[in-house]
């Protein structure tokens, strides 16, 4: 299955702050706010939210092609997600701005302050997807990430011109677009992800209610944190599962993105939804338990087992052929 992933690329520069920040806020005060946390340590990752994805598609032993831009320092950054399986033959890269930035202190109740650096992903409108199909052949799915916004509705718009199925998987910008454009980002799309907060908004934002939000897309598939996965079709009873068992929480950076790739690993390997989201949810297991999006590994017999422990024998059973081609 041939899998194009569009969005960011960035690098995550994230920090622990050992206070809580809610006992910093001074609610009568807040028109004034002036901070400053003094943070424990500071972890440099690779990161972006189609980087994050195709990783962990690679980790799966698919090769994702990587659409998105960057800038020159893209370099080092380019050569870990080769090593890693990812086509980033198509990736943009400027010659003026740097790869984007995000830069995020958490707490240890979960809370998070980050700001974003866009950088090089605003020539991600730029981008045709026409000619990085010419070479890599006709997608399966367009998955249409996080981004610049233009380049996001281009891309949207591309793939109804010419035929391509996509997924919506507006995230972080949802915050910061209107009705009008998140209705163009997900009418019509095959998949449709978001967290349950995500999917609140969207239909805040559209006006659509939550049946009409789910007869404009193929599937919903909603994450609930700590409670699991909800994936929906109109006319269907829900599909809801539990999240991975004995989970030990570090760093919550990262987490969709790896659930994302499984489900599109189980996707493309001609599996179910079900299956699709206990794969998606195994995956999203390792990147939380570390700092980084980036940073887990396993081997097919690690996942396997940790899979069977949480979701039973014919998971695993079902899932077993199609890791043999993890190195």
């Amino acid at each position: 299955m041939s899998l194009l992933i569009a969005g960011s690329i960035a690098t995550d520069h994230l920090m622990s702050f050992q206070g809580k920040f809610r006992d910093s806020l001074v609610v009568e005060q807040l028109d004034k706010i002036s901070l400053s946390f003094l943070v424990e340590d500071l972890e440099i990752r690779r990161g972006g939210v189609a980087a994050n994805m195709c990783f962990g598609l690679g980790q799966l032993g698919l090769r994702p092609v990587l659409v998105g831009a960057a800038g020159e320092d893209f370099a080092d950054y380019r050569s870990w997600l080769e090593r890693h399986g990812v086509n980033c033959s198509h990736v943009r890269i400027s010659d003026t701005r740097h790869t984007a930035r995000f830069v995020c202190t958490t707490d240890p109740t979960g809370a998070q302050i980050a700001s974003f650096y866009p950088g090089a992903m605003s020539e991600a409108r730029l981008i045709e997807l026409g000619p990085v199909v010419e070479r890599v052949g006709h997608p399966d799915y367009v998955l249409i990430g996080a981004d610049d916004p233009d380049g996001m509705l281009r891309h949207t718009e591309e793939c109804r011109q010419r035929g391509y199925a996509f997924i919506a998987d507006p995230s972080q910008q949802l915050a910061f677009s209107d009705g009008e454009l998140i209705r163009e980002l997900i009418d019509g799309a095959a998949i449709l992800f978001s967290n349950e907060y995500e999917s609140h908004m969207i239909e805040q934002k559209t006006g659509w209610s939550a049946a009409e939000v789910l007869d404009r897309v193929g599937v919903q598939v909603t994450t609930l944190g700590k409670d699991g996965v909800r994936v929906e079709r109109a006319g269907e009873q829900p599909i809801v599962l539990p999240a991975a068992q004995d989970v030990t929480a570090v760093e919550p950076t990262g987490v969709g993105d790896a659930f994302r790739a499984g489900f599109l690993a189980a996707v493309a390997w001609g599996l179910g939804l079900e299956r699709a989201a206990q794969v998606g949810c195994v995956l999203a297991a390792y990147v939380v338990e570390t700092v980084g999006t980036q940073e887990y590994a396993f081997t097919p017999a690690q996942f396997l087992a940790r899979l069977e422990h949480s979701y039973g024998s014919d998971a695993a059973a079902d899932i077993e052929p199609h890791l043999k081609s993890i190195g």
